[in-house]
């Protein structure tokens, strides 16, 4: 199983950007799928996550900002990013958590990092 990730670059503040992360691979079930981030200098924070169920949950830093979602059929999550500030800017990686086989536990995937960068 592989979680691919794409978006992300570079945007004035006050602008726009979309992260897309799709699994691709043997499996079946993928359970919570999010973002985190992580800046220079500074630990790495959950973003936004998304259950299976469709429930959501924010960093207070993006709340009413972000919105993230995802599409099962596709196996992708995405994660749209309005209002984009300079403390934004960050490499941003996508997880899953995947279930690969009935009978096994489902562990956590990882997408390759993707820089966001917002300037002011």
């Amino acid at each position: 199983v592989q979680l691919q990730a794409s978006g992300g670059g570079l945007v004035r503040a006050g602008g726009s950007l979309r992260l897309s992360c799709a699994a691709s691979g043997s499996l079946v079930s993928i359970y919570d799928m999010g973002w985190y981030r992580q800046s220079p200098g500074k630990e790495r924070d959950l973003v936004a996550r998304i259950s299976k169920g469709g429930d959501t949950n924010y960093a207070d830093s993006v709340k009413g900002r972000f919105t993230i979602s995802r599409i099962d059929d596709k196996r992708a999550a995405y994660l749209q990013m309005n209002s984009l500030e300079p403390e934004d800017t960050a490499v941003y990686s996508c997880y899953a958590k995947i279930r690969v086989r009935w009978g096994r536990a489902e562990n956590d995937y990882w997408g390759q990092g993707t820089e966001v960068t917002v300037s002011s």
